[in-house]
């Protein structure tokens, strides 16, 4: 079975053709390309029509859609990320251990953030996605390591 990746979520109508603002969508302005197919609540769907309003993608599919339905792409359909780039979905679930090993929590959520993205830990502690605080993510070992100073001491 095909996992699928999210990309954005169904958002307020716009317009009265059953166009509609894509919420919480990818940076990747081509998913949203005319003719592009994206999953809808699991099930494909092709965009009928896409334009942008106030810097946000506005799509319609060739099929009605509930507000709130995730949009997905096939995971094997994304480009494989640039160095040190990750996708969210490869960052949830990963241990984050502290330099000298001490545990922190899990990654339960990557979080955006006007400045940068935060890691929130299942332990509700909030680190953020930076290179001083994140020094090294090992996708083969399951573990994200951060510099000391960002979590509370022991």
């Amino acid at each position: 079975m095909t996992e699928l990746v999210r990309v954005g979520r169904v958002g307020k109508p716009h317009g009265l053709d059953g166009s509609f603002f894509v919420e919480q969508a990818s940076e990747d302005e081509a998913r949203f390309a005319r003719g592009a197919t994206l999953h809808a609540d699991g099930r494909p769907a092709q965009i009928v029509v896409s334009k942008r309003s106030r810097g946000r993608p506005v799509i319609r599919l060739d099929r009605e859609v509930e507000r709130g339905a995730e949009l997905a792409v096939p995971r094997e359909a994304l480009p494989p990320p640039g160095e040190d780039e990750y996708y969210e979905f490869q960052l949830v679930g990963l241990a984050v251990e502290e330099e000298g090993g001490r545990p922190l929590g899990r990654v339960a959520a990557v979080l955006p953030n006007p400045a940068n993205d935060l890691l929130e830990l299942d332990t509700g502690l909030l680190l953020p996605l930076v290179a001083a605080c994140v020094q090294q993510v090992d996708l083969d070992a399951g573990r994200i390591q951060i510099a000391p100073g960002f979590a509370e001491p022991q």
